[in-house]
């Protein structure tokens, strides 16, 4: 395998000599194009056919083809003064060095003896993965390709453009909204789910688009907190507190006293009454946060899967770890118990499921 870098090292200096030769040749004649163009317009190429193949993310296309796409329009609008060139000698050994100071870095500092690791084959391994150990971004390139398989189901979309927001992802993330509101026009929860984004990305306020998709879920659904809330807050940060108190203290009424958010909101009520003004916006959530309703949609279709074929054993270990970090008690022991069952006589994973109740990653 040596050899065939170190050829592949001798073929790309040669190709730089030549290359740089002849533009060296073009310049010192008067000028000509502007080789740059060329470069930029192969390298967008490049990441296209790389994608294509599955080598790289679809994210990483983008922002990388966004930046060859900036450098093509500049260079495109950029006059390139004629090369002079004085030691084409040492220009040409400079060249023919590139590629052979790479290789030698490659080998010293680099992994050559193991495997290449392709987008694809990453992404498969992420889709049977403990959802508690994936970050946004592999949650968001697991239900992108989810909601490629299932283009007409609205589900993936929801929690794909959850897990964009919490990879920083904006754009993308209303994206995927918007295609799971056109699949699923009437429901309320995308429309409430839209107005949050939009929250988010105003950093705590609530501006004019955020109050047109928060009246447009609760015109489906009057019962939506999330939407009350805002709406109310909108209309106290406008000037009517009054009537903005009176909507949050009904909303404070209609939630359950054992709810953590209806102290929350008692506590803000009081604030508001005895200052007569808002505080501060809340900071947008935590990718955490934001990212918790697709953790638990990911588990929620692990248990789907063991259902349908329940012999996977390390499948019952991440299901009752995962039961075990968002402390649903009940569908944990629940879960520890079908697998207890099922493997009574295997004292190796008996042992994994009780590591994963008190001790979960």
């Amino acid at each position: 395998m040596i050899w065939l870098w170190i050829a592949a090292a001798l073929v790309s200096a040669a190709l730089a000599a030549l290359i740089v030769h002849r533009a060296a040749r073009a310049a010192n004649a008067g000028g000509g194009a502007n080789p740059a163009l060329a470069v930029y317009r192969r390298q967008m190429a490049e990441l296209d056919d790389l994608a294509a193949r599955g080598l790289i993310a679809e994210g990483e296309r983008r922002s990388v083809r966004a930046e060859t796409g900036r450098r093509l329009l500049a260079a495109a609008g950029r006059a390139e003064p004629p090369l002079k060139v004085s030691g084409p000698l040492a220009i040409l050994a400079a060249a023919a060095a590139v590629p052979v100071i790479a290789l030698t870095a490659y080998v010293l500092v680099g992994a050559p003896r193991f495997a290449d690791q392709p987008f694809a084959t990453r992404l498969a391994g992420w889709r049977t993965a403990d959802p508690q150990t994936l970050t946004p971004p592999q949650m968001a390139a697991v239900l992108r390709q989810i909601a490629a398989e299932k283009p007409t189901d609205p589900e993936p979309l929801t929690h794909l453009a959850v897990a964009e927001l919490a990879s920083n992802q904006p754009t993308e993330a209303a994206q995927a909204l918007a295609r799971a509101l056109a699949l699923a026009p009437t429901r309320a929860d995308l429309w409430q789910l839209q107005g949050e984004m939009a929250v988010i990305a105003a950093g705590g306020e609530v501006p004019a688009d955020a109050q047109a998709s928060f009246r447009h879920a609760l015109s489906l659904d009057p019962s939506l907190p999330v939407a009350r809330y805002y709406l109310a807050r909108a209309r106290i940060a406008g000037g009517d507190l009054a009537g903005g108190l009176a909507d949050w203290r009904a909303l404070s009424a209609s939630l359950d006293p054992r709810e953590p958010r209806k102290a929350e909101l008692d506590a803000e009520i009081q604030q508001v009454s005895a200052t007569g003004k808002l505080a501060p916006a809340a900071p947008p959530p935590s990718q955490s946060a934001v990212a918790s309703p697709q953790i638990q949609a990911m588990v929620d279709g692990l248990a789907a899967r063991l259902k349908a074929n329940p012999d996977d054993p390390q499948g019952w270990v991440r299901l009752v770890r995962a039961y075990a970090v968002l402390g649903e008690a009940d569908r944990r022991d629940a879960a520890l118990a079908e697998a207890r069952k099922r493997y009574a006589g295997r004292a190796d994973i008996l042992s994994a499921l009780d590591a994963a109740t008190r001790q979960p990653s």
